[in-house]
């Protein structure tokens, strides 16, 4: 696969994570963003690398391959360079474990069955007693009913992540465009050969899309939409405190509300620290499009629910509050591998709110199917040709879904060559979506 070109559609943590894997297997790769590297989806994110909030299943395992690989893909960055060092210093990783808690008899006893079943699959989910939780959350609610710890849970600064990623593809022959726009994409016979920016015509082997949130918009760009929709979340951050909260902490119904396809306003409270002593409050999730405007009833909401969980942190003040989109699926399943209807396309997105942790799995994932290695798990649960993704009957040969039907002005010009004489696909004079972050 030498001399193979890919174009990475996406400089967050996905596209990052994707481009040093094919960079390293000695693929010829450029990343290309309208934005800039990491400033949309993964710089509103919270850092989380979760197996807690996972039931059995094909993300739980892709989980558990992200936690593995994070450490050793850290290591090697590391051992790369005394700057690149310096770089995973900024990366924050800090395996710092999760916990748990339900405050009602329901919540215990769905948390009880939940970790059971986790344990079955080698997850590490050990019962607290009241005590063990006491000496482990001093500050949490007295008022719980049962409490599992995760030790496997970890966090990183999610810019700072991103950013390790990025420069170790770089390191490794990749190539950064930043501050173009795809506008259309090229094809012939069938494949895609090429995408149009301001700036001309980049042509590749291989398109990943890694565009987030976004990826929806711009595969329909590209001719080959994917039900890939905005769901928001919106973080409040304390002023610096004390020593407060040890664990990333969480309601046991947390685990609902991710999983959860309403469109209505979803939250439940979680609570962990920062190196710098902030204390980040989480969660919710709304889907809104893209209406990036911050709801005082929703963090109200938000806060609410982790004063339930931290009484103490009653009065502390909190000195800023952000929000951001992330890339989700009705089956709450990534996207990951070729696209079955444009030769040419691939696509690694749809992680929803664990983009950040199933990063550096999803890149292996993806270099595994590009290269045709034998991947670590079964990559056929993140197919493309999957109902939710494409719509009913796509097991079967593709289907056009509803849902994946592109807004008007989302759709921009698929450019069919067929010869000398480009060929112009219906609605090319369409004015690009122009407010919207990422690739």
């Amino acid at each position: 696969m030498n001399g193979t070109r890919v174009v990475v559609l996406g400089a967050g943590i996905v596209g990052a994570a994707c481009a040093r894997e094919l960079a390293l297997a000695g693929l010829e790769v450029t990343v290309l963003d309208r934005g800039g590297p990491g400033a949309a989806t993964t710089s509103h994110g919270e850092g989380n690398v979760l197996v807690s909030d996972k039931a059995p299943g094909p993300e739980l395992r892709l989980a558990q391959l992200s936690r593995r690989l994070w450490p050793e893909v850290l290591s090697a960055i590391a051992d790369r360079s005394p700057t690149a060092a310096r770089r995973v210093e900024a990366v924050e990783w800090h395996a710092k474990g999760g916990i748990v808690v339900a405050t009602t008899e329901e919540g215990a006893h769905g948390l009880t069955e939940f970790a059971a079943a986790q344990r079955e699959v080698q997850v590490r989910a050990e019962a607290l007693t009241a005590d063990a939780l006491r000496a482990a959350e001093p500050f949490v609610t007295p008022a719980h009913t049962a409490a599992v710890h995760y030790p496997e849970d970890a966090q990183v600064q999610p810019a700072g992540a991103a950013a390790a990623l990025l420069t170790d593809a770089l390191a490794a022959g990749a190539v950064l465009r930043t501050g173009e726009e795809v506008l259309a994409g090229v094809a012939r016979s069938g494949r895609l050969t090429g995408v149009r920016t301001p700036l001309g015509l980049l042509e590749a082997d291989l398109f990943v899309n890694a565009a987030g949130p976004w990826s929806g918009a711009l595969a329909a760009r590209l001719g080959a939409p994917v039900a890939v929709e905005p769901r928001r979340g919106d973080v409040l951050v304390t002023t610096p405190l004390p020593p407060t909260v040890f664990h990333k902490v969480y309601d046991a119904d947390y685990v609902g509300a991710v999983g959860s396809s309403e469109e209505e306003l979803q939250t439940s409270a979680v609570v962990e620290s920062t190196r710098a002593g902030s204390v980040l409050i989480g969660s919710s999730r709304r889907r809104v499009g893209f209406d990036d405007r911050l709801r005082p009833e929703v963090l109200s909401a938000v806060a609410a629910k982790a004063l339930r969980l931290f009484p103490s942190l009653a009065g502390v003040p909190v000195m800023r509050a952000y929000g951001g989109f992330r890339p989700y699926v009705p089956d709450h399943l990534p996207v990951i591998g070729p696209d079955p209807r444009l030769a040419g396309l691939w696509h690694a997105s749809g992680h929803e709110g664990a983009g950040i942790g199933l990063s550096v799995g999803t890149g292996r994932l993806l270099r595994n199917l590009v290269l045709e290695e034998p991947p670590e798990i079964d990559t056929h649960p993140f197919r493309v040709d999957r109902p939710a993704v494409l719509g009913p009957g796509s097991e079967h040969g593709w289907a056009p879904s509803p849902t994946a039907e592109p807004r008007q002005r989302d759709t921009g010009p698929l450019q069919q060559d067929t010869g000398p004489q480009e060929q112009q696909h219906r609605g090319e004079e369409q004015e690009p979506e122009q407010n919207q972050e990422g690739t």
